[in-house]
């Protein structure tokens, strides 16, 4: 049994799964491998036979924070990654994660800088980007890694962390992690449920995966469908008064059309 896991959330048939796997399996260290799904079907078990990856399917409720929540509920390692179907995992993600935690003292969550993929092209620098980097800049520094204030200055004006660059340290957590109640904020709900737990959020700056943007994922949708400008005003409550969270809202709406083909 290796250290890690990474639990691969699969959602019908991602023409993309097979390049994740690829990516996780060409680690310099390596971790456990399995597959999450609520959505079986041949296509993906063919993919996880030819990989010799265990299939799991959740037959409970469905939806984006129950599934993440069944692959973390599955993991046998207490640090478990929840893998996106679509994205990147460059070759030292494992290997820092474990170097960057093992200096922390209670690691809640790791996470990484990350660069996104259109249309094959890999983009390391844009508005979005730069701007949740500058949000997390007080956490480069280790010792601000414990200091919840700190934590949450970095997500007073938005969602600063990639969700599939994150991994769990569940010992040091409560199950389950997600809550039921967000469509498009559900990650966001979770880390500023998390940043004021007693414990770490260990930032690596480094780019250690690449964000798949393209017009079937899940982000792409819910943007479209403008689900998030509600859910961005009531997170924006959680930090801020009513009229400064409405100003906010408007402005982090524009910011984040760059998610959208």
């Amino acid at each position: 049994m290796n250290e890690h896991t990474f639990a691969i959330c699969a959602y019908k048939d991602s023409h993309y799964l097979e390049d994740c796997i690829r990516s996780l399996e060409n680690q310099t260290v390596k971790s456990n491998i399995y597959i999450a799904t609520s959505t079986p079907d041949d296509f993906i078990h063919d993919i996880a036979r030819r990989h010799e990856l265990p299939v799991y399917v959740n037959k409970g409720e469905h939806g984006i924070t129950q599934d993440w929540n069944f692959a973390l509920s599955i993991a046998k390692t207490d640090i478990v990654t929840i893998a996106h179907q679509d994205d990147i995992y460059l070759p030292d993600y494992t290997e820092n994660c474990l170097k960057y935690s093992s200096e922390a003292k209670k690691p809640l969550i790791y996470f990484t800088d990350y660069a996104e993929l259109r249309n094959g092209n890999v983009f390391a620098e844009n508005r979005n980007l730069k701007i949740k980097r500058f949000l997390l800049k007080g956490l480069k520094d280790k010792k601000n890694w414990s200091k919840a204030s700190v934590r949450r200055r970095s997500l007073s004006l938005g969602d600063a962390i990639c969700a599939p660059s994150v991994t769990f340290f569940l010992n040091n957590l409560s199950q389950p992690v997600f809550n039921n109640h967000f469509e498009a904020s559900e990650d966001w709900e979770a880390w500023e449920k998390l940043s004021g737990l007693d414990g770490d959020f260990v930032y690596n700056p480094q780019i250690q995966m690449y964000h798949r943007i393209h017009v079937e994922s899940t982000t792409t949708k819910v943007l479209g469908e403008n689900q998030r400008t509600a859910e961005t005003y009531e997170m924006y409550r959680k930090f801020w008064p009513a009229w400064i969270a409405r100003i906010l809202t408007k402005a982090y709406s524009g910011s984040e059309k760059s998610n959208q083909i």
